[in-house]
């Protein structure tokens, strides 16, 4: 029998809110379906996101590896928990390698800090998990040692990995078997991934960072002119720290304080409460139009302040201040869009998943490549490829954000969590690099102010604030909204689906969840 190609969807499609006990939301089927297998087996929620995590830098290579960083927020039953699990820049990243350029690299060993996802799953499960941490990784291991059909849109991101990416050292013998990248439905497996799965499982990660793995990852930048030790491994633990939050529509929204981006969020959030947001519905332009210049100048203080916390010249309290955002959304003409005077950043390669459990825990949690495959470099031999965080840092010697040694980098990854009356109400989060805190505003718009249940929120037409005053819109915003928006001022520009991130949320109800799943991705929500 014929069958249409597995990327041809001639006719319209929708997605409804998953209602369970127990649920997992990931960008992937599998990682899904293993999250699901570990909450049936008796684990918990950590579980199941450790499980997901794990699974996805196998099918989701595109958005995530071994050589990954990862935060996450936590509802333990009883109260929140936060875990920054990124890395360091190399002690021996001199900032003079960088003079005279405009940005840092995107690829190669020069873009490449310490990994942190391995470690977080390993402290985030050591604390919280139920069950065998091998058992845990056992559906990674699985799926790359024997394979597993790769999924669309994954297939059409990793098709279109750029050469400066496919060049860089051990690439194309992990990532283009036979030549070329994998299609979708097409199988791929890697018994070198399926054995470093099995390292880390084995000794709870410390193969990554003071282990056989930390071995040959040193060795492999000491033979191609990276900065990156074994010093610079073995010293590396990601940290528990207390989360940051604003009030917002009867809620409390919580974020990762800096060196994420998450402040930028709950800075726009805080600016939209001071403006008639409410008055306007919420596919309107006059509402789109007050959401894009609250995100402006919440995006623009990000950018010149948030680094590592060491480093920053002004305090997240600060930045949070009610005060100073009602004084920001008094700059905001409800009828005329404003010229950012920061250049605004972009890209993206992260993936994000969501788990809840019957006993009420909650997790948020993400991780990331930053660009899509990272760096582009995947050590010999063992299929760990190596995230391209120092690109978050910035040339200019006199930022806060300055590429120097031994420093945590601006990161783009943000886990959500929302509170009501001191509850868990929500685990949410949307991928996508500089889109993510404009996804989380968005999100948090349609559900917190207009009422849409969690799919209907992940489904709505979106937009993004670009570089140079530009406005990035899906197809489906309704054409009267955008020529509105362009008498306001915005340049507006179409952009593909896959330019607005992917999101996955779970909403706490009476005795159960909701979930959504993001529909420009592969994933999908699951429960029992």
């Amino acid at each position: 029998m014929r069958h249409d190609h597995p990327d041809s969807y001639p006719y319209p499609s929708h997605r409804t809110p998953v209602f369970g006990e127990n649920m997992a939301a990931t960008s992937q089927p599998l990682a899904s379906s293993a999250a699901l297998r570990m909450l049936e087996r008796g684990g918990n929620a950590v579980d199941a996101a450790v499980a997901a995590a794990a699974v996805l830098t196998v099918v989701e290579p595109t958005g995530c590896g071994l050589g990954s960083d990862a935060f996450c927020i936590l509802w333990d039953g009883s109260s929140l928990h936060a875990f920054n699990g990124s890395g360091r820049s190399p002690k021996g990243l001199d900032p003079a390698r960088f003079a005279g350029r405009a940005q840092m690299p995107e690829d190669g060993w020069d873009a490449v800090t310490v990994p942190g996802a391995v470690d977080a799953w390993a402290q985030v499960h050591r604390r919280f998990g139920r069950l065998a941490f091998a058992d845990v990784l056992g559906p990674a291991v699985r799926y790359a040692r024997h394979g597993f059909p790769v999924s669309p849109v994954i297939a059409a991101q990793w098709q279109s990995a750029p050469q400066t990416k496919t060049r860089q050292p051990g690439f194309a013998e992990m990532y283009l078997p036979g030549g070329g990248a994998p299609g979708a439905g097409e199988r791929f497996a890697s018994d070198n991934l399926a054995r470093s799965l099995e390292a880390i499982a084995r000794t709870e990660g410390e193969t990554l960072y003071r282990g056989e793995l930390a071995e040959r990852i040193a060795r492999a930048a000491a033979q191609q002119s990276g900065a990156i030790t074994l010093d610079d491994l073995a010293e590396h633990r990601g940290f528990w720290c207390d989360t940051i939050q604003t009030a917002f529509a009867g809620c409390d929204v919580h974020e990762i304080p800096p060196n994420g981006q998450g402040v930028g969020a709950l800075m726009a959030l805080g600016i939209l409460r001071s403006l008639p947001l409410a008055d306007h519905p919420i596919d309107s332009a006059e509402s789109v139009h007050l959401q894009i210049e609250a995100m402006k100048l919440a995006l623009m203080d990000a950018y010149r302040h948030v680094a590592d916390p060491d480093f920053m010249t002004v305090t997240t309290d600060w930045l949070l201040d009610e005060q100073r955002l009602a004084e920001l959304a008094d700059t905001i003409d409800p009828q005329r869009a404003s010229d950012p005077d920061d250049t605004l950043r972009d890209g993206g390669g992260t993936v994000y998943l969501a788990t809840a459990d019957a006993s009420g825990m909650m997790v948020s949690f993400i991780q990331s490549n930053f660009t899509g495959f990272g760096s582009g470099v995947v050590v010999p031999g063992t299929g760990v490829s190596l995230q391209s965080r120092a690109r978050g840092f910035v040339t200019d010697p006199d930022h806060p954000n300055a590429v120097g040694p031994g420093k945590l980098p601006f990161h783009t990854i943000i886990p959500g969590f929302l509170m009501r009356g001191g509850r868990p109400q929500m685990a949410f989060g949307v991928m996508g690099g500089p889109f993510q805190t404009q996804g989380h505003v968005q999100v948090l718009t349609r559900m917190l102010v207009d009422g849409q249940n969690p799919q209907a929120a992940i489904d709505g037409p979106r937009w993004r604030v670009l570089p140079g005053n530009r406005v990035g819109v899906e197809a489906a915003l309704d054409a009267r909204i955008g020529d509105r928006l362009r008498a306001m001022g915005h340049r507006l520009e179409v952009m593909p689906p896959g330019a607005f991130g992917g999101a996955q949320l779970i909403w706490r109800d009476a005795g159960h969840y909701v979930g959504g799943s993001e529909s420009r991705k592969d994933g999908q929500a699951v429960a029992f």
